[in-house]
């Protein structure tokens, strides 16, 4: 038997909710990639793992890369801040992995051109024939492409799995015509019967859930690009114990989940509810056949969008999630992580096995806009974030998995929902209104629990940017040089970035984290009703365009596989200014020039080397290994 037989074989056997060839449904039939052959090899290191630090003042890394849920044995088996001597600490190195090295490209290259070479992507731009000055955005992110890629799904969207051979069946069974959710509870009700599997008054309960959580530098309407994010269990957790459809059963069972997700169970809680009585609620883990759908859209900034919370009626993706096989970090650890595995999917489909349990599928514009499968190679990305460890063994065939520290159950929006019924509703970005150039918070920040500090304060004092790439745009220095003054009692008045020596340029990193922090302490990252700042979580609408302009030379050109952040110009973060005696040089050798953009760094070179090929490089960062990313408390206002 094949390596690929014995895969779909596996799968097969443990698929939930009646999916089985014998009941006229194909199975879903993938095939092995080596990933050396990909266009980017090392598409599962997303393009912020490769900025500079500014000699360690801004540590992004501590929000991905942690010891935080693993040491809790939370749904995660992959510390990543110094636990495992297998992992390493990925606050301190930058060890990218290599395949096969020398015979294939190391990870310390930074492949993501898009994003660190804006330049090259224009040029591709005009050699193609595209004129972006030509396009007109408001029309573009106002257009529907979810609703055309819907309607070509076949089969019933109660199944997650269409079933038959066609390159949208596993695209998400959630009609965009049954949203928004409702305001009340966040159930997704349709008027369609076929859309339903029971009625409650209302209208058709299709299963779907809303689930608003509070996001990270990632994904926000500052970086461009906002979700939806619904959850659907089985049709067992909606029904009470006589097997009749209950909302009030079902509604129990999910919040039983999100405790459980949470780690905030209670004593007696050891099961589900109802028909799924005989199912155990583990803690930090998902039940079988738990599937996630997550629309990613364009930024809209101001009244009259389709969705809550800046969401355009354009997306740029639809994914998903479904959990097909039984996980625990104690399958695995991480001397179980094999990095040279290859990726098992079907690219002509859209789905990717992630290697821990879940089956996870993609859909992205094609050069008109119109949602497509995702490539394999650009399915690794999604494994990338959303993965952990597992034996070999458990699955019978070698399984590429990756994943950070942060994740529960190779999630990342369940464990940050919101405290009650803010939780289980649409996606908003803290109570987006639609007010003035950009718009406002009608909350405020959110408390860590383990530490007790306001989330987006604690983003501000460590990562000092609005998002993981480290960066500030220009619409917030505008707001900081403004806010903080010495006439305002700040102990100096916000500076300029000086990139003209290394010197110069820490100097003033170091004064900013300084002065960012001072603002924090004085509750400046809150409005004087103490919800968050509107400034710094939404863009102006030029600013939102701006964005989406960048994004669509992505789009035209379809080479998502060199990065799907464009900026306007490479990141300063992207340059090379580190303090004397930690200077960097290229893997031939040359020395980095003061404020030369960083495309690759030292490797270990030791052929007889356990490491060889891999990065070397630092930080510079002192770590802080014990981020867990669950909140708790009541907002800080």
């Amino acid at each position: 038997m094949t390596r690929r037989g014995l895969a779909v074989l596996i799968l097969a056997a443990v698929l939930p909710l009646g999916w089985a060839a014998g009941e006229g449904r194909l199975p879903l039939l993938g095939e092995y990639v080596d990933r050396s052959i990909l266009p980017n090899p090392y598409a599962h290191i997303p393009a912020q793992c490769h900025i500079e630090t500014s000699g360690g003042l801004q540590n992004a890394c501590r929000y991905c890369h942690t010891n935080g849920p693993a040491a809790a044995g939370l749904g995660n088996n992959s510390p990543q801040a110094g636990a495992s001597l297998r992992l390493g600490n990925l606050q301190e190195d930058y060890s990218f992995v290599a395949l096969r090295h020398p015979f294939v490209v190391n990870g310390s290259v930074n492949p993501w051109t898009n994003t660190l070479f804006p330049a090259t992507l224009r040029a591709e731009l005009d050699r193609q024939g595209h004129r972006p000055e030509d396009w007109d955005m408001d029309a573009w992110i106002s257009q529907d492409n979810w609703t055309p890629a819907f309607a070509k799904r076949p089969g019933s969207v109660r199944d997650w799995d269409a079933g038959v051979a066609h390159p949208l069946r596993l695209f998400p069974a959630l009609d965009p015509a049954d949203l928004p959710a409702s305001p009340q509870d966040g159930f997704v009700r349709s008027r369609k019967p076929g859309n339903g599997l029971f009625q409650d008054g209302q209208g058709f309960i299709t299963g779907w859930r809303a689930v608003n959580f509070f996001p990270y530098g990632i994904f926000t309407p500052r970086t461009g690009s906002v979700s939806g994010i619904y959850i659907r269990l089985p049709e067992r957790f909606m029904k009470d114990g006589d097997g009749r459809f209950d909302l009030g059963v079902y509604a129990a069972n999910l919040e039983r989940l999100r405790r459980a997700i949470q780690d905030r169970l209670g004593p007696g809680e050891s099961h589900y509810l109802g028909a799924a009585a005989g199912i155990a609620v583990e803690r930090g883990l998902y039940p079988l056949g738990t599937e996630f759908a997550h629309p990613l859209h364009y930024v809209e900034i101001g009244p009259g969008g389709a969705f809550p919370g800046t969401r355009a009626r354009r997306v740029k993706e639809i994914r998903t999630m479904v959990k097909l096989r039984p996980w625990s970090p104690d399958y695995g650890g991480p001397e179980f992580k094999e990095e040279d595995a290859p990726v098992y999917g079907n690219g002509a489909e859209g789905w990717v096995d992630n290697g821990t349990g879940w089956l996870m599928s993609g859909y992205i514009e094609d050069r008109d806009g119109a949602l497509r499968p995702q490539t394999l190679s650009e399915l690794v990305q999604c494994v990338g974030c959303h993965s952990g460890n597992t034996r070999a063994t458990e699955k019978g065939y070698a399984a590429f998995t990756a994943g950070t520290g942060n994740t529960i159950d190779s999630t990342w929006a369940l464990p940050r929902a919101l405290d009650g019924a803010s939780g289980w509703r649409e996606m908003d970005y803290l109570g987006y209104v639609a007010e003035g150039e950009a718009g406002r918070a009608s909350l405020g920040d959110r408390l860590n629990r383990a530490s007790g500090q306001g989330e987006f304060r604690a983003f501000l004092d460590n990562v000092v940017g609005l998002s993981l790439y480290g960066d500030i745009p220009e619409g917030i220095e505008r707001f900081l040089a403004a806010t903080i003054r010495t006439q305002a009692g700040y102990s100096r008045d916000w500076p300029k970035l000086d990139t003209s020596s290394s010197e110069a340029f820490l100097a003033a990193q170091a004064a900013r984290r300084s002065l960012l922090r001072e603002l924090t302490a004085l509750g400046g990252h809150l409005a004087p009703d103490g919800t968050l700042r509107g400034e710094l979580l939404y863009p102006s609408r030029a600013e939102a365009l701006a964005a989406a302009t960048r994004y669509r030379q992505v789009v035209a050109t379809q080479r998502y596989d060199f990065g799907k952040d464009v900026f306007a110009d490479t990141p300063v973060t992207f340059r090379h200014f580190r303090p004397r005696g930690s200077e960097l040089a290229h893997q031939d050798g040359r020395p980095y020039g003061e404020g030369e953009v960083v495309t690759d760094r030292p490797i270990d070179t030791d052929s007889a080397s356990f490491t060889y090929g891999i990065g070397i490089a630092k930080t510079l960062i002192t770590p802080e290994p014990s981020y867990l990313p669950l909140l708790g408390g009541p907002p800080t206002h």
